[in-house]
């Protein structure tokens, strides 16, 4: 009866090895080898673009976050390759808030006409294999980026990038250069999905002390998606993945 225990027992343990075994995850790619394969999904990314006409959905937030200080929501229209421009439909609440989504959408339109000079490449980044983790289940590798150059249009920070499609799941960090003299200690959180096979940034916030009016967030998301004459539904409500974020230390700021 010992040895018939003993030898279910080791078939049990062979079979448990076996099924880890099977179940190993690949190893990690060299940091080069991601930064190839993202510049490749990139271009195929861009060239399923189509044009499209975004509603997207504004709100800014004093240091408390129970009430809205303003809301504003803004049509933004995309002509692949590199044309966007913007319309406010409806602003309400504090005029501060238009303002902020007014230098927004600039910001983004000027990008859009050059998107070179703010991708994630060796041109603009050095970047640093950190460690991996999931992200809504998908295995995702983290990468620090560290921008070659002060710019307000790059990001000082932490990038996921889905190890399946090497498309960005979310970036996180800080302007590598201060956007402007009356905000310090800013902080953004972006997120990306698919929106009938265009991976795009749908989610924004960007937490930031603006001199003498304290504290203040905007978040911003995108609602509807008008797609080559038809009426795409937006991504779901996923302002609860942005997580309360750590402050990092501006390396600016010991220069």
């Amino acid at each position: 009866m010992r040895q018939q225990i003993s030898w279910m027992l080791l078939f049990s343990l062979v079979a448990v090895v076996s099924r880890a075994s099977a179940q190993t995850v690949s190893p990690v790619p060299a940091v080069e080898v991601i930064v190839v394969r993202m510049a490749q999904a990139r271009v195929e990314n861009r060239a399923r673009f189509r044009p499209y006409v975004v509603t997207r959905d504004y709100k800014l937030f004093g240091k408390e976050r129970q009430n809205t200080k303003s809301q504003v929501t803004a049509a933004v229209t995309f002509v692949p390759p590199d044309s966007k421009r913007y319309a406010i439909q409806q602003s309400n609440g504090t005029r501060l808030g238009e303002r902020i989504v007014r230098r927004m959408l600039e910001s983004e339109a000027e990008i859009a006409k050059d998107y070179s000079s703010n991708d994630i490449s060796p041109e603009n980044y050095d970047l640093r294999f950190i460690r991996e983790e999931n992200i809504s289940g998908q295995r995702c590798y983290v990468l620090e980026l560290l921008p070659k150059r002060k710019d307000k249009n790059l990001v000082w920070g932490n990038i996921w990038v889905d190890s399946r499609t090497y498309l960005l799941r979310r970036t996180e960090g800080q302007p590598a250069k201060r956007p402007s003299w009356w905000l310090r200690d800013v902080h953004m959180v972006f997120l990306y999905g698919d929106v009938e096979g265009m991976w795009l940034q749908t989610v924004s916030e960007a937490t930031a002390t603006v001199r003498i009016l304290g504290q203040h967030t905007i978040v911003s998301q995108d609602v509807k998606y008008d797609i080559d004459k038809f009426v795409a539904a937006g991504p779901k409500q996923v302002f609860q993945q942005i997580q309360r974020p750590v402050r990092q230390r501006d390396p600016s700021s010991s220069k």
